[in-house]
C-alpha cells in the first residue's frame, strides 16, 4: 500500500517541514539548531517507518498492526501538521494579497489541526463499529407480478482481515442484522478478503448461517483475485481457487461472468448475471458481459452484479439491458465531511442510488475495508425492495 503511494507520503512527510524552516526557522538565530531537531525527530522517525513499508514484499505486512499504527500515527501527527502548514500558508498569501499584518491561517490552522486527529480517533474506534441498514424501494414496469415486493439484502467490502480482536464483535453484528432483514435474496458484491483466503478461516461459520429464500449470490472484487500478494503465480493462482472454493463451501453461489434464473409462480422469472471485477488497471479487466448473457432468452428483468461501479457506464447499460446493478469496491470514500468525500474529485458514482433513463446502480458503502476507518460513512446493509410499477 505504502509502496504505491510513496510520492503522497514523502510529500506529506516532507513538505511541511521544509515550509516551517523557510518561513520561520531561517530567520531565527537563538536556538535555531535545538528548534530544528526538535521539530525534525518525528518526520525523520516518520521517513523510516515509511520505508520499512514500502520495502514490504506485499500490499499489507503479513502483521497488520504494522499498518495500522502506522497509519494512526500519519492521522495524529502528520496530517495535522500538513493541514495546519497549508492554512497558514494560503493565510500567509492572503496577507501579502489584502496587506494585513496578521496571518490568520495560523489561527484557522489551529482548530483544523486538532480536527484532523478527532477524525483520526472517532474514525478507528467509533465510526468502524457503527452500522446502518438503509431501505431501498425501486420501481419498475417490467417487473415480473410474482416479484412485486422481492427483497434483495445487499452487502459488500467485508474484508474480514480487519477484524482483529474485539472487533469481531462488530462482524458478528453486521451478519446477523443481515440474516435479519429477511430477504429473498442475498447479494454479496466482493471483496470477501485483504490479501489472502486464510483470513477467511476463522468466519467460515458465520458467513455459511447467512440464508435467504433464493440464497446467497457473490461475486469476486479485486481483494479476492490475490493481486497485492508478490509470489509465485501458482501460488497466487492456488489463493484464488481456495478463496472462490470456500464461498461456495460456505453455499453461496459464485457467478464467475455467469448468470442464474430464479423461477416464482408458474411463468415469472428474473436473472441474476454475477461479473468478474473489471478492475482500473488494463490488465486486469475480467468483465465479460457477453459470456455472462449467453444462453438468455428475450429481454427477461435482470439484476447485475459487479464490484467495481465504473463498469456499469462502461459495459452494462452500453451492452445489455439490465434493469438494476449492485455494486461496493468505493466504501463510500471512508472519510466525508458534511457529506462531501473527496473521492469525488476522481469518481461520478461514489455512494448512494444513480439513475439513467429508468435504469438503476446502487453502491453500498460496504461493511469494512483494509483500513479499519470511518468517518461520516458509516459501514451499510442495504435492503432494496423491488416493485412493479401500476
Amino acid at each position: 500500500m505504502i509502496a504505491r503511494h510513496i510520492i503522497f507520503f514523502l510529500l506529506i512527510l516532507l513538505l511541511p517541514d521544509l515550509y516551517f524552516y523557510v518561513r520561520y526557522l531561517r530567520r531565527t538565530r537563538r536556538g535555531r539548531r535545538v528548534k530544528w531537531m526538535v521539530m525534525s525527530v518525528p518526520t525523520v522517525a516518520m521517513l523510516v517507518y515509511t520505508a520499512i513499508l514500502y520495502f514490504q514484499p506485499h500490499f499489507q505486512p503479513d502483521n497488520p498492526d504494522i499498518l495500522e499504527v502506522y497509519l494512526w500515527l500519519i492521522g495524529l501527527v502528520v496530517v495535522p501538521k500538513a493541514v495546519y502548514a497549508l492554512c497558514s500558508i494560503l493565510g500567509h498569501v492572503l496577507r501579502r494579497l489584502t496587506h494585513r499584518r496578521r496571518n490568520y491561517g495560523n489561527l484557522v490552522g489551529i482548530p483544523a489541526a486538532l480536527g484532523c486527529v478527532y477524525i483520526t480517533i472517532y474514525g478507528f474506534t467509533v465510526g468502524v463499529r457503527q452500522l446502518e441498514v438503509k431501505q431501498v424501494d425501486l420501481y419498475f414496469a417490467d417487473l415480473p407480478k410474482a416479484y412485486d415486493g422481492y427483497r434483495i439484502a445487499l452487502f459488500s467490502d467485508l474484508h474480514v482481515g480487519s477484524y482483529r480482536g474485539s472487533r469481531q464483535q462488530v462482524l458478528d453484528r453486521a451478519l446477523h442484522t443481515l440474516q435479519q432483514q429477511k430477504a429473498n435474496l442475498i447479494v454479496f458484491a466482493g471483496d470477501l478478503q485483504n490479501l489472502r483466503p486464510q483470513e477467511i478461516y476463522p468466519y467460515r461459520h458465520l458467513l455459511a448461517a447467512l440464508k435467504a429464500t433464493d440464497g446467497v449470490v457473490s461475486v469476486l472484487g479485486n481483494h479476492d483475485y490475490a493481486e497485492y500478494i508478490h509470489a509465485d503465480s501458482n501460488i497466487v493462482r492456488a489463493n484464488e481457487q481456495e478463496t472462490q472454493r470456500l464461498q461456495r463451501q460456505m453455499g453461496w453461489q459464485l457467478l464467475k461472468n455467469e448468470h442464474i434464473v430464479l423461477h416464482r409462480g408458474k411463468n415469472d422469472s428474473i436473472v441474476v448475471v454475477g461479473l468478474d471485477d473489471n478492475g482500473n488497471i488494463t490488465e486486469h479487466k475480467r468483465a465479460d458481459i457477453e459470456k455472462a448473457m449467453t444462453g438468455i432468452e428475450g429481454t427477461p428483468f435482470t439484476i447485475v452484479v459487479e464490484h467495481e461501479p465504473p463498469t456499469w457506464r462502461d459495459l452494462i447499460l452500453p451492452q445489455s439491458h439490465a434493469q438494476l446493478t449492485l455494486s461496493g469496491h468505493t466504501h463510500g470514500g471512508q472519510i466525508a465531511l458534511f457529506g462531501f468525500t473527496p473521492l469525488k474529485w476522481i469518481r461520478k458514482e461514489i455512494h448512494g442510488l444513480y439513475e439513467d433513463n429508468g435504469r438503476y446502480l446502487y453502491v453500498t458503502s460496504g461493511i469494512g475495508g483494509l483500513i479499519p476507518l470511518r468517518f461520516g460513512v458509516p459501514p451499510e446493509i442495504v435492503t432494496i425492495t423491488l416493485h412493479r410499477k401500476k
